[in-house]
């Protein structure tokens, strides 16, 4: 029996596919996105682009922007009673209009 993979994007199927039509690389556009700091932004992880990805577990999940590292921003996020900083790639990002 072959052991199971405990890798970074183990179990991330259905969260790493795509539909048909939007197979391969995004728009450009996704790519030049800038963000400031406090403004709201949601993990959409693009899985076609490595560089810059988040772990799949933070899919979906909405917070603050709170600075930026190199190319990437960081990201506050509570889950449960705690507050958790993801770093992510612009591309993995997605704006959220909001208070």
């Amino acid at each position: 029996m072959v052991k199971m993979s405990h890798g970074p994007r183990a179990g991330s199927r259905m969260k790493m596919t795509k539909r048909a039509k939007d197979r391969g690389l995004p728009p450009v556009n996704r790519f030049m996105k800038s963000f400031e700091v406090g403004e709201l932004a949601a993990v959409d992880i693009e899985s076609s682009i490595h560089n810059g990805m988040p772990y799949h577990g933070f899919q979906g999940l909405t917070g603050r922007i709170t600075g930026s590292q190199g190319k990437c921003y960081l990201l506050t996020v509570k889950i449960g009673g705690v507050h958790k900083t993801i770093l992510a790639a612009a591309v993995h990002l997605k704006k959220i209009e909001g208070v």
